[in-house]
């Protein structure tokens, strides 16, 4: 800038402009991200200069500025999420959930054995006790099945194989299932299972091992209770229970007090898995007609009655029932085939019975299954609120 002043000239230096100031993000950026200069507007590849510096000139005075924080270029991996085009948000990176094992406590081994010794000793074994007089007798209707067991002692005809065998029964099945249950249920989540099929897994192994651990040797013994007290009509003293026990161990070993075990274990991963399933089923459809949503819980007599119908339609594999009692009989049949399998079983009550016979007492089956449902969901709240009381521990396993 130059002026006139008399005879005088004089040059006034143009006013100095600052240097541009470059704002980087706080984390990283991409090397084909737009840098703005603070207080200009964007550079514009389209003009030759910017504030008198050449676009040539400007583009090296880039390089030779000094940021106040170090510029990284990264080639590859996440961007910063503060760049409005860019995030370090990727699936990759998300943490999956720890798989963790359920535990098995005290209080629920405790609050399972409970219910069970409660649910058998109060109408849990009469029904059994009708069921399997009607499987070991296929010739007899119900009222004729009810006659016999009158005609055996009464009342406690009904209660033959309570004590001490159901007893034991309903004692242990309970602690096996959830142990093992427990452990199958994590193992089938490892390999990637869903809840649906990992608790359905679960159950149905639990209920093999509950057959081999403790309910073959027991319902064997339940068994035979109930059907040699028909020696006593012919004037024989029929022996006590640990004495036929002892009898049946010293000629047959361990494989006589598990006659049947394999036709036990069949019923019982059936069960679980039916009873999973059919439930589950049976809850869907009420939700649907009472208007609730999954996260509503259901009440009390809609559990009851979910579970019900689960149980009860569970016996569909009542023919397995029929032969697991006609293996571990003791009443003596000349036409019975030696050395009954389960497929021998099958056949041979097939061949004297038909298909009818197959389900003979699916009856008191249904009754019980309804009963237990009513004694572990209708009671399982009172129960649980005393062992917590009685332990000083949560109660978690679900009733």
């Amino acid at each position: 800038m130059s002026g006139h002043g008399g005879d005088r000239t004089y040059q006034v230096p143009a006013p100095a402009v600052p240097p541009p100031q470059l704002t980087y993000p706080s984390s990283l950026i991409s090397p084909f991200s737009p840098i703005r200069l603070s207080g200009l507007p964007p550079f514009s590849s389209s003009s030759s200069t910017y504030f008198g510096i050449s676009s040539s000139d400007f583009s090296k005075s880039l390089f030779l500025l000094k940021p106040t924080k170090p510029l990284y270029i990264p080639w590859s991996g996440p961007l910063s999420a503060q760049h409005p085009r860019m995030s370090t948000a990727t699936p990759s990176t998300a943490s999956a959930p720890k798989l963790e094992k359920k535990p098995v406590k005290f209080s629920n081994l405790l609050l399972g054995a409970g219910l069970n010794l409660f649910e058998v000793t109060s109408l849990g074994q009469p029904l059994e006790v009708i069921k399997t007089t009607m499987a070991a007798n296929r010739g007899d209707s119900f009222a004729g099945a009810m006659g016999r067991i009158w005609g055996r002692g009464g009342i406690l005809g009904y209660y033959q194989g309570l004590i001490p065998w159901a007893w034991i029964e309903a004692s242990t099945k309970g602690a096996v299932l959830l142990f093992v249950a427990s452990e199958a249920e994590y193992q089938a989540r490892a390999l990637g299972a869903g809840d649906f099929v990992a608790g359905i897994s679960g159950g149905m192994t639990g209920g093999v091992a509950q057959a081999y651990a403790t309910m073959g040797f027991c319902t064997c013994m339940k068994t035979v209770e109930i059907t040699k007290h028909k020696m006593a009509a012919t004037g024989v003293k029929p022996p006590g229970t640990f004495q036929t026990f002892m009898d049946i161990y010293r000629k047959e070993g361990i494989r006589g007090i598990n006659r049947g075990v394999n036709a036990v274990a069949i019923r019982q991963t059936t069960n679980w898995g039916s009873r999973f399933g059919l439930s589950r089923l049976a809850e869907s459809a009420i939700r649907k007609v009472a208007g609730k949503d999954e996260s509503t819980k259901l009440s009390a007599w809609e559990k009851i009655l979910a579970s019900s119908l689960g149980g009860g339609l569970s016996a569909w594999n009542q023919p397995i029932e029929v032969i697991r009692v006609e293996m571990q009989s003791k009443t003596p049949d000349p036409n019975r085939p030696k050395n009954l399998t389960v497929g021998k079983a099958a056949k041979y009550i097939y061949d004297s019975n038909g298909i009818r016979g197959l389900y003979r007492g699916v009856a008191p089956r249904v009754g019980l299954g309804i009963w237990q449902t009513v004694c572990m969901v209708a009671l399982g709240d009172m129960a649980k609120e005393a062992v917590e009381k009685l332990t000083g521990d949560s109660v978690t396993a679900k009733h």
